[in-house]
């Protein structure tokens, strides 16, 4: 439990620009990975693949291609982000976002770009993701992650070895690859917390064992993380494909559109598996309740059947001597034991007949 708790407090936000400082302030995380660029520019049949560690040569690397990915990785290094946007004219706003990485997924439009955020899920860990920026302009998509290690290599490869539309496409259709990929790798992990929340419910079933209902609290952790993390996506998407931009060909839209569907079935699926988790609590807590009303059953009825018993036998245990016409005869009489627990067992014998026709058991 307090492993989960701690897991689930590095998802909080974070934000390190202090109150009142001016807008568009940047203040890196000190505890952020380093910072490399990696170009890729591609186009006509050309392709440019490199590490950047000289940012003056992107201008160069820009005329060279029709379209140009700049893929940064690590927000660790205020030098080379400030460089990156003085050199690109970044709206300090959005470069104030893209360090503070608690952001929702969003859209903004300035003069001059599109800023676009949006949540990566980290491997197949419900608790944590990774924040991604953009920055799409004619000829130029910029991307932001906060750590190596993406779902985007097959996109590489497709840019790298020419397949596929993407590798004559422009900026804002690589920039749809990049978020359908995204969306895509949350699909196995829901498919995971599914087949959880099923084995789940199968043992609950065959047996009511206590690490059950920690199961179901830790699945409803996982899939409240996830709606979290998957939700803004909707909005986002929402205004790609509805808003006007000149950012965003009537094409590409066509395709944000299959994004925006894959986003709606992945908070369908959340939702429903999150009610399933609350059945699954409700039911557990039901059949304890049961077990526990079918114990306290059985010993009611064997109290019941003791009380009458033992007022019989403090009846005839009370022992008082023959010389008063009022006292119990059967002290003194020979079959009196035999005859007290005779009425003992017919008085037990009529109670579980009395309760078999009430069918209290």
């Amino acid at each position: 439990m307090g492993k989960n708790r701690r897991r689930r407090s590095q998802t909080l936000a974070k934000r390190r620009t202090r109150p009142g400082a001016p807008p568009g302030t940047l203040v890196v995380d000190p505890a952020a990975d380093s910072t490399h660029v990696r170009v890729i520019g591609f186009g006509n049949g050309g392709f440019h693949e490199s590490v950047l560690t000289d940012l003056n040569k992107l201008d160069s690397i820009r005329k060279q291609h029709p379209t140009v990915w700049v893929d940064v990785t690590g927000l660790g290094s205020e030098s080379t982000l400030r460089t990156l946007a003085t050199q690109l004219g970044l709206h300090p706003l959005a470069m104030e976002d893209v360090v503070n990485v608690h952001q929702r997924a969003k859209v903004d439009e300035f003069s001059d770009s599109l800023f676009v955020v949006a949540r990566m899920i980290d491997g197949e860990d419900a608790f944590q993701s990774e924040q991604l920026s953009f920055f799409v302009r004619p000829g130029l998509l910029l991307s932001f992650q906060e750590r190596a290690g993406d779902c985007w290599e097959p996109i590489r490869q497709r840019l790298k070895f020419h397949r596929g539309k993407v590798a004559e496409a422009a900026a804002d259709y690589l920039l749809y690859a990049l978020l359908d990929a995204v969306i895509d790798s949350y699909f196995p992990v829901m498919e995971k917390i599914a087949e959880q929340a099923d084995g789940v419910e199968e043992a609950i079933t065959m047996d009511r064992n206590g690490s059950h209902l920690m199961q179901v609290h830790e699945l409803r952790g996982q899939l409240l993380a996830l709606r979290r993390s998957i939700r803004p996506h909707r909005e986002m998407l929402n205004e790609l494909v509805r808003d006007s931009t000149s950012f965003i060909s009537h094409e590409t839209r066509v395709h944000l559109r299959d994004c925006y569907d894959h986003v709606i079935q992945l908070i369908d699926s959340v939702d429903t598996y999150r009610e399933l988790t609350s059945d699954l609590r409700d039911y557990y807590l039901s059949t304890v309740s049961n077990s526990m009303n079918e114990v306290m059953k059985v010993l009611t009825i064997i109290s019941t059947i003791f009380i009458p018993l033992s007022f019989v036998a403090g009846v005839y245990g009370m022992n008082f001597k023959d010389n008063s016409p009022w006292n119990m005869p059967e002290l003194n009489w020979y079959y009196g034991y035999p005859f007290a627990l005779g009425l003992m067992a017919a008085i037990a014998s009529g109670l579980l007949v009395y309760f078999r026709m009430r069918r209290w058991f």
